[in-house]
């Protein structure tokens, strides 16, 4: 067993999954990834809304791959990590980013709002982490964050979005304990506000202008200002870096100041 990261064979280049890569933090990573000299498949729901993602990287100059399908459906998560290892080579790093809001009070909660969060956001890290894995495993390399989220620690009118960012912390930590031997880390990252469609829409929904629904948060924050994809995308980097190799089941709160 090697004492010290693992480096990529000489001219060889590794790829990066991004799920959720079409907009906001997904796609600010998948491009920071790409520029740090990663091959980059760009997977979302539908295919074609990942082309701006794609574009934009190819035009840096890097290597991508727009890729459509439903995290939560096993076949087509198998369908799609086998395409990237086909047109891209074997995945090495996953980022598992997708997700949707579904916010309600408790009480008017309904079975779809929270099995759908569920799905996508718990179900669909499962599926794919466990289809990479393999491919990380024969590479003797592997890296994997979850991006959790603060509001894992509880928030107003997110029962199933912040028992599903939870319950990524827990299921971040066992696949460390289980894939390290292997040559593989897993991590989260749980940003705090982070100013992207997702938030917009959130102040949308409960009716505040959002350029105001961000003053409001940044107030809040110890450094004064909203987050920007870019503040996650830079954290995602290192954990998926040769150099952040003894770095594993840590989860990493992104959020402009500590939170209790």
């Amino acid at each position: 067993m090697s004492d010290g990261p693992q480096e990529a064979p000489a001219g060889t280049q590794r790829v990066a999954v991004v799920t959720g890569g079409a907009r906001g933090i997904g796609a600010g990573t998948a491009q920071r990834l790409a520029s740090d000299g990663l091959a980059v498949a760009v997977l979302d729901l539908k295919e074609g809304d990942c082309g701006a993602t794609v574009d934009a990287i190819t035009a840096a100059g890097g290597r991508a791959l727009a890729v459509g399908a439903d995290v939560s459906d096993a076949e087509q998560v198998k369908a799609a990590v086998d395409r990237v290892a086909a047109e891209l080579g074997p995945p090495a790093v996953l980022v598992n980013n997708a997700g949707v809001l579904r916010d309600n009070l408790l009480f008017r909660m309904s079975d779809d709002d929270w099995d759908t969060v569920m799905d996508i956001h718990l179900k669909g890290s499962f599926l794919m982490s466990r289809a990479c894995q393999k491919h990380m495993v024969d590479q003797k390399f592997g890296r994997i964050v979850n991006l959790s989220s603060s509001s894992a620690l509880g928030n107003r009118g997110q029962a199933n979005y912040s028992a599903a960012k939870a319950g990524l912390q827990g299921f971040t930590k066992t696949l460390a304990i289980e894939l390290g031997q292997f040559g593989i880390t897993a991590n989260a990252v749980a940003p705090g506000f982070i100013a992207t469609d997702m938030t917009a829409a959130t102040a949308a929904r409960v009716g505040v202008d959002f350029e105001d629904f961000q003053k409001g948060a940044a107030a809040n924050i110890p450094v004064r200002r909203v987050g920007a994809p870019a503040d996650v995308a830079h954290v995602v980097s290192f954990l998926v870096s040769e150099g952040a190799g003894f770095v594993s089941g840590q989860v990493i709160y992104v959020a402009g100041g500590p939170l209790c």
